[in-house]
């Protein structure tokens, strides 16, 4: 087995993750993809988590942007246009960048209740783009082609830092943790 490229995950990187996410990142192995600063984008979850639960969702959109500009193209019902999109040469693109997610999962660690299972609705439906928008921040231009369209329509750009000042936000929550050890 071949493990898929990802950077190394410091513990700087999961307390980032989790201040995205609003909740302790969990079985987090990589990072995926990075804003233009450093800050993760993309993790690399577990394919079995450590209470044991298979999840599919190797690539996880974290950054708060990315994952409200692509929330928008949800809601504005593009998916349905995206998936009429799945008919010849798309369709046999996208046929291929399920089978490289599964290899690159597989290259983590096979999990036999994931068999054939990718993400984000491949290989013949379009279900999640987060998943989608993560697979191609993390794969590259040109492998999976409706994580690449979705990008492409997205308002966040992967070219342009649109992350807060995590520093900060790690003070905050320091001296949150202060005040409610100390009552008040």
């Amino acid at each position: 087995m071949t493990t898929p490229p990802f950077d190394a995950v410091s513990d700087e990187d999961v307390r980032i993750v989790s201040l995205q996410l609003g909740r302790p990142a969990r079985d987090v192995i990589g990072i995926a993809a990075r804003c233009v600063c450093g800050a993760p984008t993309v993790v690399s979850t577990k394919p079995r988590l450590s209470d044991g639960t298979p999840f599919p969702t190797i690539y996880y959109l974290c950054h708060p942007a990315a994952t409200a500009s692509v929330s928008t193209l949800e809601a504005e019902g593009q998916m349905p246009e995206l998936a009429a999109m799945l008919e010849g040469e798309i369709g046999a693109q996208y046929q291929a960048a399920h089978e490289a997610y599964i290899a690159d999962r597989d290259g983590i660690e096979v999990v036999p209740e994931l068999a054939g299972v990718s993400a984000g609705g491949m290989p013949t439906r379009v279900k999640c783009l987060h998943a989608l928008v993560g697979h191609s921040l993390a794969a590259g231009p040109g492998v999976n082609p409706i994580g690449d369209i979705a990008l492409e329509r997205a308002s966040w750009s992967p070219s342009v830092c649109q992350c807060p000042d995590y520093s900060e936000a790690a003070e905050q929550d320091a001296a949150a943790g202060k005040a409610a050890e100390s009552g008040q």
